[in-house]
């Protein structure tokens, strides 16, 4: 039985990802820096009866607690084969109102959590001799357009997706891991309009503007990410697949 570690696990799309690779007889863990959140959502994960389930506090700032957490996991669930880098941070703010410390903080949630989170797990591969394992990093449409007001968040997923793309060809090599990169569009229940559009005007400007016509939900999200994960998708590696209705394709939104 397989296991793997959902970071930011306890809500939205982290916590959809965690009930379906559940569902699918998968032992995961979720890990977070609320506790509360995390035991509400372990109350959702136990009322699954396949596979195993825990939650472990940390910050994936820390490299430390990374390391920490990922012993825990290991300990109680085995060799732990995926990972998901969901934890995330993000706020609108025009770049010459931006303080030193609100860039740091985005940058260290987004770019040095996931980098803490899968050089961990690279060197627990490492030590289990673990081969074909498989990592999911959630990025944004910005990494590679543009996004005026979130500019750390902006060039911290452009890092998280070169870093996806560079460990893709070196650990493929080294592990026979994938590394592949997910990039949502606007998804409903994640709180993402709340913190991105401050009006319910700018709210429904952004759903006219996804082709398809509605947002998406946690739920497709978490579908994507299992087919990448499973054994049907063992040749993809390196990609970065956008779920988004076609959002990021309208240069000319109506």
């Amino acid at each position: 039985m397989k296991t793997i570690w959902i970071t930011g696990g306890s809500s939205g799309m982290g916590k959809a990802m965690a009930l379906k690779f559940k569902t699918e007889g998968w032992n995961v863990a979720i890990s977070g820096r609320n506790e509360e959140r995390l035991q509400e959502a372990m109350g959702e994960l136990e009322a699954i009866g396949a596979g195993a389930a825990i939650a472990v506090q940390h910050d994936v700032r820390d490299y430390e607690a990374c390391t920490q957490a990922l012993d825990q996991i290991s300990e109680r669930l085995g060799p732990v084969h995926a990972l998901v880098n969901n934890a995330a941070g993000n706020f609108v703010c025009p770049t010459l109102d931006l303080t030193p410390n609100g860039w740091t903080s985005v940058i260290d949630i987004v770019l040095n959590g996931t980098f803490n989170c899968t050089h961990v797990l690279g060197k627990h591969w490492e030590r289990e001799q673990l081969r074909d394992g498989s990592i999911i990093n959630m990025v944004a449409s910005y990494a590679w357009q543009a996004g005026a007001g979130v500019a750390p968040s902006a060039a911290a997923k452009a890092g998280v997706l070169n870093l996806t793309r560079t460990l893709a060809v070196e650990w493929g090599y080294q592990f026979g891991a994938r590394v592949n990169a997910i990039s949502p569009g606007p998804i409903e229940r994640t709180g993402g309009a709340d913190k991105l559009a401050v009006h319910v005007k700018e709210v429904e400007r952004i759903r006219r503007n996804v082709p398809l016509g509605r947002f998406g939900t946690p739920e497709e999200i978490a579908d994507l990410a299992f087919w990448m994960a499973s054994d049907e998708m063992r040749y993809l590696n390196g990609e970065c697949i956008s779920l988004d209705g076609g959002h990021w394709l309208n240069k000319h939104p109506f």
